[in-house]
């Protein structure tokens, strides 16, 4: 197995990767806060260690991967205040519309995919064992966790911690009972109409940061191998995941911190307030979703992509070409299985696995997909040519196989939907056999039905080529 190579944020270096046991990875992934759809910047991470994912099971890794539903917080109560509904119903409306998106864009269902509020009970045991153990305190309007405890604190930021007591708000100490402006809050004692649930301290609800932490360890144990998530999140969120996990655990938290890049529109951070928010659903309905998924991948994950909808539609032609070559080969496939060239075979299979180990190469640098896919279409370019002239069925098979695969990584899978139905491949061979036997009217009358079902047939030296009607 190739060496892979990570850049860790922790370190701020690139780092060979060693899973914790041999042939398996524990991977944790912030996912969405479900007050609304998702949008383009949530869609870079998913996408991105989706790929992640896909890519270590390609190398034959055993991947166990969490990506949580955080489903209460004060953009949860806010909404579902404001429509009228309850936090719960919100939280399963937009978790439904989370799915929908998400197939859209070939991301493949985590292993396991955790509520914060179906995760109380673990929530409650790790803010208890903070207490025991003197990391957190009970405040005023809640649970706080005593940052001076815990030495190593920003040491993923890399902040100067000074700075940030100095900078912090020192107003609001007093009321919340904190005893110093950077502790952060691990449980929230309840307010009039908000959801709540019972504690030793009282009812309440838990912090933001400390859900990840209880989520984690309940299904991946107390070290993990890679935790990712938005550039956005290493401080305070990961931060302080960080120092609550290793305060319980008394070991290290994550082995590898892996973070993407920001979306910019005309190079500013997308934000509701400037007016340039763009939800993966709207933009879906203009574009589809695969070209989403193929933007995204075109950058490398720790640079910003800066979006526009011309971009966006590009990569949607990208992505034409990548299915017209693997529907022109299908079609070949079907309509030679008796070709036998050895030398094309032998010719072919040298540059499909050149393509591939140089795609290999570049996916096991920091996961860097931008490279690969200029591989990959590289080889849909060479593939393309190759098809010109057809000359061995099982050459052509074995290059389909790899391209399969490339794309499986990728998530950029030709969709059934798109690939001619075998009711159009039967007219093809059924106009065939009629121009054998010299029935030109009726392979006329068959090339009628070909186009009524939305494709042009075309003769070639090569055998029939077909062409879908827009």
């Amino acid at each position: 197995m190739r060496i892979m190579y990570i850049f860790n944020t922790l370190t701020r270096q690139k780092e060979k990767f060693e899973p914790i046991e041999e042939g398996k990875v524990k991977i944790y992934a912030c996912g969405p806060t479900v007050y609304n759809y998702f949008h383009l910047g949530n869609a870079r991470p998913f996408i991105t260690f989706d790929t992640l994912r896909r890519y270590l099971e390609y190398k034959g890794y055993e991947v166990t991967f969490v990506q949580n539903f955080t489903d209460i917080d004060d953009k949860m109560i806010t909404r579902a205040q404001e429509d009228g509904i309850t936090v719960r119903a919100l939280a399963d409306k937009y978790i439904d519309e989370y799915y929908k998106d998400a197939r859209g864009l070939n991301i493949e269902e985590a292993s396991y995919h955790p509520r914060a509020t179906e995760t109380i009970d673990e929530i409650v045991r790790f803010v208890s064992e903070l207490v025991d153990k003197g990391f957190a305190y009970v405040g005023n309007d809640g649970v706080y966790f005593s940052v001076e405890k815990f030495p190593e604190y920003t040491k993923l930021s890399h902040y100067d911690l000074d700075e940030l007591i100095q900078n912090a708000r020192k107003e609001i100490n007093k009321k919340s009972g904190k005893r110093d402006q950077v502790d952060f809050v691990l449980w929230k004692f309840k307010k009039e109409g908000e959801p709540a649930w019972p504690s030793p301290w009282g009812e309440g609800r838990p912090g933001w940061h400390i859900e990840c932490s209880a989520m984690a360890r309940k299904y991946l144990g107390q070290t993990i191998d890679i935790h990712c998530g938005g550039q956005d999140l290493i401080f305070p969120h990961h931060e302080n995941e960080i120092a609550q996990s290793e305060a319980a655990n008394g070991k290290p938290f994550v082995h590898y911190w892996m973070h993407n890049g920001f979306i910019t529109v005309n190079h500013s951070k997308m934000s509701k307030s400037e007016g340039n928010f763009f939800t993966v659903r709207e933009i879906s309905e203009k574009v589809g979703y695969m070209p989403i998924r193929l933007f995204i991948l075109s950058s490398h994950y720790r640079s910003p992509i800066n979006y526009s909808l011309d971009l966006v539609e590009q990569a949607g032609r990208a992505y034409e070409r990548i299915e017209t070559c693997w529907k022109n080969m299908q079609f070949l496939l079907d309509n030679n299985p008796d070709a036998i060239d050895e030398d094309q075979r032998e010719a072919l299979s040298n540059l499909v696995r050149q393509k591939q180990a140089s795609f290999d190469e570049a996916m096991d640098d920091d996961l860097n997909t931008a490279e690969a896919m200029g591989v990959l279409f590289e080889l849909v370019r060479e593939l393309n040519t190759a098809m010109q002239n057809f000359k061995d069925y099982q050459a052509f098979k074995e290059a389909q196989d790899v391209l399969g695969k490339l794309l499986n990584v990728l998530g950029l899978n030709v969709s059934q939907e798109n690939q001619v139905p075998q009711e159009v491949l039967d007219l093809v061979q059924a106009r065939q056999d009629a121009k054998k036997n010299k029935d030109y009217a009726s392979a006329d009358q068959i090339r009628d039905q070909i186009e009524q079902a939305g494709y042009k047939v075309m003769d070639t030296a090569q055998g029939p080529q077909l062409e879908k009607l827009s």
